[in-house]
């Protein structure tokens, strides 16, 4: 069997488009899997897995423990919520003392950007990031590609739109490059405060016209307002930028063509889309929350062939 090119899952930026193609592949066996009556397989039974979330989150850590007990994995459940768990010092305690119960993989989801990379450096067990400050969040960005895959048959020449807040969004940074290195054509649009300065320099095109973007592409993939990182204010109204950047039935059913409608959860309904968006057959959220499943049984699967 062929295997990852990486002992960890760091961030996209470390994979290359083979290791991307191996997790589709062993997704696509995965989803077999979950639709079936019997939903376990018995893969992972002597692997434990910690779960160890710096920052608040429910999808993405319902996703990776359902994956990991589908897998038949042990896991340990650690929740550091909003602590006051900032210096490297503190994280490599909390975690030493999880791996001296003998851990085999942790996923972590932790406030600081890089904070995944350094606790590789410092410890011995395979490390999933689930999400790293604004920096990346490579399994959301794997299950939006996959997800792309499935529903148009290829990621390649596609034109995908990514809107709203690019600037504090580890969703779109860890898409951008998953993106590219599957051949699409990315744009960002948002407003001029919510697009980093040199987004132009990881080779995506920028869109201030919602319109325009939305006539443009394949697929759009609208990112919330991230209100919990907002220390400013980027724009004077959230109504002014619904207006804006907000997609809804009347716009879709303006356009010359149906595109595909993504969004990575939460919605919040009403602003970047509206309930009928959301909840319309061009929408394929849903199916992105089930592919996560499938998307994150496959990394975990993969990485502890490595371990072993």
């Amino acid at each position: 069997m062929s295997e990852l090119s990486v002992k960890h899952l760091l961030g996209i930026k470390y994979l290359n488009e083979k290791d991307i193609q191996l997790i589709f592949e062993t997704a696509d066996h995965f989803k077999e899997v979950i639709n079936r009556s019997i939903k376990k397989v018995p893969s992972l039974r002597d692997i434990t897995i910690a779960n160890i979330f710096f920052e608040n989150s429910t999808r993405t850590k319902l996703s990776f423990e359902l994956a990991e007990k589908r897998l038949s994995a042990d896991v340990i459940n650690f929740s550091a919520g909003q602590s006051s768990v900032k210096k490297g010092e503190t994280l490599i305690d909390t975690v030493n003392n999880i791996l001296s119960m003998k851990v085999d993989m942790v996923v972590m989801r932790h406030p600081n950007p890089g904070a995944g990379i350094f606790l590789s450096k410092h410890v011995n067990a395979s490390i999933v990031n689930a999400g790293d400050g604004a920096h990346e969040h490579p399994t959301q960005a794997l299950l939006d590609s996959y997800s792309i895959r499935e529903k148009l048959g290829d990621v390649a020449g596609k034109n995908v739109v990514i809107v709203g807040d690019i600037l504090h969004s580890r969703v779109a940074l860890s898409n951008i490059f998953a993106l590219k290195l599957q051949g699409a054509n990315v744009k960002v649009c948002g407003p001029k405060t919510l697009l980093p300065k040199h987004v132009e320099s990881l080779g995506v095109g920028v869109e201030t016209d919602l319109r325009k973007a939305l006539n443009w592409c394949d697929v759009a993939n609208m990112l919330r307002i991230q209100n919990e990182r907002l220390d400013i204010s980027y724009f004077p109204t959230t109504r002014e930028y619904t207006q804006q950047f907000g997609v809804n039935r009347t716009l879709l059913d303006s356009l010359d063509k149906e595109i595909v409608i993504m969004h990575p959860g939460p919605i919040n309904r009403g602003v970047e889309i509206t309930s009928d968006v959301a909840d319309s057959n061009q929408s394929i959220i849903l199916n992105q929350v089930e592919n996560g499943v499938a998307i994150r049984m496959a990394v975990i699967y993969l990485l502890a062939s490595k371990i072993k």
